[in-house]
This record gives C-alpha cells, structure tokens and sequence, in this order.
C-alpha cells in the first residue's frame, strides 16, 4: 500500500492552457481556485490526499476530447472522476493533473426493452437506471454498495462488483458497448453494441482499466429481468467461524444464490447505532443475509435448504423476510454499513481483498489476530460467496501513530490473502493505495507486459499517471520515471516538486 497522507499542493497551470479550456468548455466549467479544488483533493479513501491544479466539468463527449486534446498539445496529465466513491486513490490527481469531472454528463440517452439494453452518459448514478427501468420488470444487475450515489464511468473504470455479481457478475459482463475519449483527444466505440463483432476483445480490456486507457463518454448497457421471485434469509450465528463455514457449504451444496453476505458483529453494533438501523440482532457475532431469486416454483424449497444448512452450522436462527418492506430494510442496512463505520473515527480504510471461500474461517481469525497486533479496531462486511473480504480499520488520519499501524497492518492483510491463494482486488481496483502490492502476485515481466498494453491506449503516459502498474525510479508526485520527458516537461511547468 502506498504511503502519502500528506497534502500535495500542485502549482497552477499555465493561464494560456487555463484561458484555452475556458473557451472550449465556458469560464464556469473550469475551476482553478484553492477553495474549489479541495473538493477534489481525495476520493472515498482519505488516506491519499492530492490537491489537482485544475477541475474542468465537460458537458458532452465532444467536450471531453476537446479538453483532453488541449491538454494532451501541453504535456499536462489529467483524469477522469466520477462521485469520488472510490476508495483505492484511483481518482486523486497526481503531478497536478487536471481532474475532467464528469457528473454533468448523466443522461440516460435510450431505453431498448426489445433488445433488453439501454445507452447512457458516464456521469448516470447506478441505481437510477435500476429505477427507470423498474416500471417495466428490467433493472442493471451490477449492485455496488454504494449504487445510491456511484457512477456508471466508475463501475466500468473499476469493473465493480456488489453483493448481488455472486450470481449475475462483474459490471464487465454486463457492458455491451463503450464509446471512449482515448488520451490523444480521439473518440471511439469498443464493442458491438449487443451484437458479436469479430476480432479482439477491446471492450473487455479496457473495462476495469482505472481510467489509464481512456475516458468513458457512453456506455451500453445490458438490462436484465427482475427475477419472479425472491427469498432474503438472515441467519444468526455465534461465531465467526460458523457463519463462515456456512458460506462454503451452501455453495458447495449447490444452491445458486443471488447473494450471501457476512456481517460482524463490530459492523453490526456500528449500523445498529446509526440511523442505518436494519433491525439486526447485537448479541451475535455475524450474520448470513442469502438471498436466492429466479422462478417462484421451487424457491421456497431452495430457501428451505439454505437455511437447513445454516442451522446445521450451530446458526441460532434464520427467518426469512416477511415482504418487500423488511427485505428493503435489511439490504438498506448492509449497503450503508460503510456510511455507519464512518461515525466512528475521522478516517475509514476500506480494505478489499479475495480468498477462496475454504480459506474464510482461518483467514477471518488471523485478520482479527492482525488487529489485535496493531491496537486497531477491524470490522468484516463483506461479500462472503465470493471470498471478496471488506475489513474495515477505523482511525484518525491526523494521528501519525495510526496512520503507521493502519498502513502496516493492511499491508500483512493483503499478504495473508495472497498466501492464501487469494488477490489484492476484488472490485476496488488498485489506484494508487495498492500499486505497490502488485508486485505480490505479479513478476516484473508480467507487469511489463501490462505497461504495453497501456501504451497502446495511451503511449504519453498522461491520463491518470502514477497509478495501477508500479515501475521502477518514478517520481513520486508524477508516476513518471525520472528520466521521461513527461516528468521533466512538468517539472518545467512546475507543476510539482523535482
């Protein structure tokens, strides 16, 4: 994991750069005071702080090419934004690059229930296509915790996961199309659009690139039937170790759920204090919500065996939501369990990790022993089914002792899970917190080959710098090494410091 809880104040661009993006964007759309850029200086993850030199806020595709084209003439590096709901530093400026904030494009450009997709801009919160699209028994399957306010740009940046991609899958199998800005300004579409188009798969490279090859400007997207049925169960269990075992055994089991989250009982107390409350018991030490969906015939015999299951794991109880109402409350409190953490300290670190879910039980108890080492408090809400862990560490980013326990322990958290047989990533992509972690599962060959693959899309090195792939002798305001003409072309802007 990274180490830069400091600020980075970056200079000022240029005026002739600054006066060019006014006239292509409007003098509004392009923000260059201190008190403004702020706003930006972190994502979700507040660890990382970088204040950008500029914000610019394009209202169409064309605008975004144009403002990328003028930066590109300059050698200035710049990135895309979303709602800032990411928490791997992905969308923090680095070596004053300019932030292309995309939230005013967010329409929803076209319904197609015959062909089951619908196309829109990047800026478009996840859920609000969900709620468009309900009236007709359709919604986007993808369902990240934080689809209340996240962007579609983001999930198809960070290929984002959710409770519910157990069964349905990762945002990658669920984007048909994408038209892009790549960093020279031009504007392209990878995909078919819902038809198969020969060649290679460029579309399915570029989803969860993190912003590096490009920027999204529209996005097709794949709708799905609302199933006919649904069961939410909320199994009860005393240990950890219990509720985790439980996990393997209703997969291996055979049973297909749509969803099978944990919760800790440090979560639990947490959402329960909040005004998040979901009506969980407090006295437990985890929760099982499974939730199994398709053809009401037989899902209540599916049901039924998952909740046997549950009771044969030592499970205290399991009930089943009574309507829509209670199956809306208990789902409303596990995806703001991050929103109830956040009243804790100042400062919360969303760790993301996978393990396979055989590995849950002893993984779990080490993550615990991790915490204890470091004087930390460590709460699990994570998406169980599969293996992709959540530890939550609270702290107060403006005590530097924490700061140091917060960063080791998290570093000992990634190596376990990669010990395990595990990844770095399940679905909060790497950004800037875990470039370095990379190099755990990755050989400097393997990472030269990914750093080919992001020349292609963006050979000058200038959307998004300094972030997923880690290389040798960068600067560490840039991500360029130190020797490029990029990094010696910002140090003569002075854009940050040599």
């Amino acid at each position: 994991m990274a180490s830069s809880t400091q600020v980075e104040q970056n200079s000022a661009l240029p005026a002739s750069v600054v006066e060019k993006l006014k006239s292509a964007l409007g003098a509004k759309h392009v923000l260059t005071e201190r008190d403004e850029l702020l706003v930006y200086e972190s994502d979700a993850l507040t660890l990382h702080k970088r204040i950008p030199s500029a914000v610019v806020i394009p209202g169409s595709g064309e605008e975004v090419a144009a403002a990328v084209r003028i930066l590109a003439a300059e050698g200035i590096p710049f990135l895309p934004r979303g709602a800032g709901t990411g928490i791997s530093g992905g969308a923090l400026s680095t070596g004053g690059a300019v932030i292309i904030e995309m939230a005013r494009l967010n329409r929803i450009l076209k319904i197609d229930y015959e062909n089951r997709l619908a196309v829109v801009e990047p800026g478009v919160i996840n859920i609000h296509l969900s709620q468009a699209t309900s009236v007709e028994g359709f919604h986007y399957a993808p369902d990240p915790s934080s689809q209340m306010a996240c962007t579609i740009g983001g999930n198809v940046a960070e290929n984002s996961g959710g409770p519910h991609c157990l069964k349905y899958g990762m945002t990658v199998n669920h984007i048909l199309a994408v038209e892009v800005v790549l960093p020279s300004g031009e504007l392209i579409t990878l995909g078919g659009g819902g038809t198969d188009v020969p060649g290679y798969d460029l579309l399915g490279v570029f989803v969860g690139s993190e912003g590096t090859f490009g920027i999204v400007t529209k996005a097709t997207l794949k709708l799905t039937r609302i199933a006919q049925g649904v069961k939410t169960l909320l199994a009860e269990f005393m240990t950890v170790t219990d509720a985790s075992r439980t996990v393997s055994e209703i997969i291996a089991g055979g049973i297909l759920a749509a969803a099978l989250e944990m919760i800790d009982n440090a979560t639990i107390r947490a959402i329960e204090d909040s005004v998040f409350a979901g009506g969980f018991p407090t006295d437990v030490a985890a929760l099982l919500i499974i939730e199994v969906d398709g053809l009401s015939a037989g899902l209540e015999e599916t049901a039924e065996r998952a909740a046997s299951i549950c009771l044969s794991n030592n499970a205290r109880a399991v009930r089943v939501a009574k309507d829509e109402e209670e199956r809306m409350r208990l789902w409303g409190a596990r995806k703001r369990a991050f929103g109830a953490m956040g009243r804790i300290k100042a400062d919360l670190m969303v760790q993301d990790a996978v393990v396979p879910r055989s590995r849950l039980p002893e993984i779990l108890d080490e993550i615990y022993q991790i915490a204890g080492r470091y004087n930390l408090n460590i709460a699990n809400v994570f998406h169980a089914g599969d293996g992709n862990l959540h530890p939550n560490i609270s702290f107060d980013g403006r005590d530097p002792d924490q700061v140091r326990r917060v960063e080791a322990a998290s570093k000992e958290i990634l190596q376990l899970c990669v010990n395990a047989g595990g990844s770095i990533t399940g679905e909060h992509g790497v950004g800037l917190d875990k470039i370095e972690a990379m190099r755990l599962i990755f050989s400097e060959n393997d990472l030269n080959r990914m750093l080919a693959v992001r020349d292609v899309f963006n050979p000058s090195g200038l959307c998004n710098p300094g972030k997923v792939i880690p290389t040798t002798k960068t600067c560490r305001y840039c991500g360029f090494g130190m020797e490029d003409f990029r990094h010696k072309r910002l140090t003569t802007h002075g854009m940050h410091r040599d």
